[in-house]
């Protein structure tokens, strides 16, 4: 009897950790598919209409009085 109840307690662990490492995988899975999903709107928040974003002028007294920060 001891055969048998050693076969079950060995079959639920490797049932176990099938299951697991299947939602480990699923998990990890989710997770690429978020960080893809966050690179791309990084990237497409870089870009202007299918064009690069205009480079920041090299001398910063070109920027001097350029902008407005409002806060409200």
């Amino acid at each position: 009897m001891a055969d048998v109840s050693s076969i079950a307690s060995l079959a639920t662990g490797l049932s176990q950790a099938n299951l697991q490492q299947a939602v480990q995988t699923s998990v990890q899975k989710t997770a690429m598919d978020i960080q893809e999903s966050s690179a791309l709107q990084l990237i497409d928040a870089t870009l202007e209409g299918g064009k690069p974003a205009p480079a920041a002028p090299s001398v910063p007294s070109e920027q001097v009085g350029s902008r407005l920060d409002v806060m409200a």
